[in-house]
């Protein structure tokens, strides 16, 4: 269930009993009350994390995925600017229901780590303000960005670890693999728990011996409790139509259930939860 929202609904007023921006870390930094390029929200069950979870999109992306089904989020620009103070007013309408079915509030993209500050702001109010549990989704490419503080405030990260062979990695994202090997291991030394998702393209990224580097790799961190298989979708190349931007994967099929299930196996078997 995928409920849509969006910025221009926001209410400039802070949730009774919240603590002023200008406590949070974020904005003491600053010296002023936050503010960030807002995509859109939503809320959002089962592919965001556990439960119902408020989910802020951010705008601005270094990646551009061959598969992106949001590539209007890839500019910062196309955002719109938004206070802190208005995502967690919106948030706090629906703190109740959230925590009543277990779950939280993840702040996604985009990227959000090209917003740190920002990010971090929403991840903070979130936890502190609201009770929330929290998750940052990323691709883990600018993880260099996010300070030991934010992630103090992050329950959950959802990594993107798009491939394991470097080429094909660079194919998909544009990017290197290596920033998103590093944070990995950053998270795992941490402690922090960590879902990781891999999308399955078929004849791009389904080669056995990558889905096994995932695989192995990610069992080695020793704190992924659990992958998500996903299969490559065309839902988004109307977005990419709509931009003028030509979809490279057009003629590539979505794999069979056959072919993820094979996937999830490689993941069970060096002892991960695939899901």
């Amino acid at each position: 269930m995928t409920i849509l929202l969006g910025p221009d609904t926001v209410r400039a007023a802070t949730p009774a009993g919240a603590t002023p921006a200008a406590a949070t870390p974020a904005a003491a930094a600053t010296r002023r009350p936050s503010e960030g390029s807002v995509h859109s929200w939503d809320l959002s069950t089962g592919v965001d994390g556990p439960g119902t979870r408020f989910v802020t999109f951010l705008s601005g992306c270094p990646l551009t995925c061959l598969y992106c089904h949001n590539p209007d989020t890839w500019r910062m620009r196309s955002g719109k600017r938004t206070s802190a103070d208005d995502v967690i007013a919106e948030a706090a309408k629906y703190r109740k229901f959230i925590s009543a079915s277990g779950g939280g509030a993840t702040v996604s993209g985009g990227e959000p780590l090209l917003q740190p500050v920002f990010a971090g702001e929403l991840l903070h109010r979130m936890k502190h303000e609201l009770g929330l549990h929290t998750a940052l989704d990323t691709s883990g490419f600018l993880g260099v960005r996010a300070t030991d503080s934010l992630l103090r405030d992050v329950d959950l990260v959802l990594l993107d670890i798009k491939s394991w062979d470097r080429d094909t990695y660079r194919r998909v994202t544009g990017r290197p693999l290596r920033p998103t090997l590093d944070f990995a291991q950053r998270l795992a030394d941490l402690g922090k728990e960590v879902h990781v998702r891999f999308v399955l393209v078929p004849g791009l990224t389904d080669d056995r011996e990558n889905v096994e580097g995932v695989a192995a790799f990610a069992a080695g961190l020793g704190n992924v409790s659990r992958v998500d298989v996903l299969p490559f979708h065309k839902l988004g190349e109307g977005k990419w139509q709509a931009l003028d931007m030509n979809f490279t994967l057009h003629d590539t099929p979505s794999p069979t259930a056959e072919q993820v299930a094979g996937a999830k196996a490689v993941f069970e078997a060096q002892g991960l939860t695939a899901v």
